[in-house]
């Protein structure tokens, strides 16, 4: 490499530094400026503290639990659900859409249901769930898999199906069969989908879990959002919903990394 091809990507580095500082202030800058509107609304009044808490409170709140030794463990068991969703429904996903792509006949079959499993709004399944698998972390468990495996099976499986056919014409005038196809052309091919459908997934998986608590659970961030409404204390609820938010916020972090790492 060059001296001026070296200066150029250290310029082009550089750049790339200064733009994620900037974005990562910016960021920083509007969450600041939402929890300080809320702050100062909230205690001029013009939100209802009582429904709608303020940063503070939350904060304070926060800490009790944190002391009371019960905030580890909501916070633990609803992450161990949430990591055991994701992890059972993007596997399941692939492995369907692999298992679909195998069998041609099955896929045309199968089309119609999955379109339909799709469209239909999972909440509706939970109290099925309950009676199947007990109040428990197995029916919440199942919860999680439902909302996220068919989305992922659907996913996958049209980036499979979307694969370019010249490269498969170029493995078929190798002599590869129907496994080397999948193998060495379909599967890095949709690759690029299925690190994608590991982004969509953690929000799915929240989305399972935290309605499976709401149902089920006597543990979790979930039970302590239903705990929060019997009580009609809002201060437990909205405090749930912000570590909710911060948890999905870091394990969507985690999971873009990991994607990265692999998209290099």
């Amino acid at each position: 490499m060059s001296r001026d091809e070296r200066e150029r990507l250290e310029a082009y580095r550089r750049k790339k530094r200064r733009e994620r500082l900037w974005i990562g202030t910016t960021q920083v800058a509007l969450l600041l400026a939402f929890l300080l509107g809320w702050e100062v609304l909230s205690r001029g009044k013009i939100l209802d503290p009582l429904l709608f808490s303020r940063p503070s409170l939350i904060a304070e709140t926060i800490a009790r639990l944190a002391a009371e030794g019960e905030l580890g463990t909501h916070i633990a068991v609803t992450v161990l659900e949430t990591i055991a969703g994701f992890l059972a429904g993007t596997a399941a996903g692939v492995l369907l859409a692999a298992l679909l792509w195998f069998s041609p006949f099955w896929a045309r079959v199968l089309d119609p249901y999955l379109v339909v499993l799709n469209s239909m709004p999972k909440v509706a399944l939970g109290p099925l769930f309950i009676v199947a698998f007990g109040s428990g972390m197995t029916a919440i468990f199942m919860m999680a898999l439902a909302v996220s495996v068919i989305v992922t099976t659907l996913v996958v499986y049209g980036s499979f199906q979307a694969t370019d056919p010249n490269y498969l014409k170029l493995a078929r005038s190798f002599g590869a069969n129907r496994r080397q196809l999948f193998t060495t052309v379909v599967f890095p091919y949709a690759r690029p989908a299925i690190l994608s459908a590991l982004k969509v997934n953690v929000g799915l998986s929240w989305i399972g879990v935290i309605v499976g608590e709401f149902l089920a659970a006597k543990a979790g961030l979930g039970a302590l959002i239903i705990y929060g409404f019997q009580l009609f204390n809002f201060h437990y609820v909205l405090t749930a919903v912000v570590l909710i938010a911060l948890l999905s916020a870091v394990m969507a972090a985690a999971v873009d990394r990991l994607v990265r790492r692999f998209e290099r």
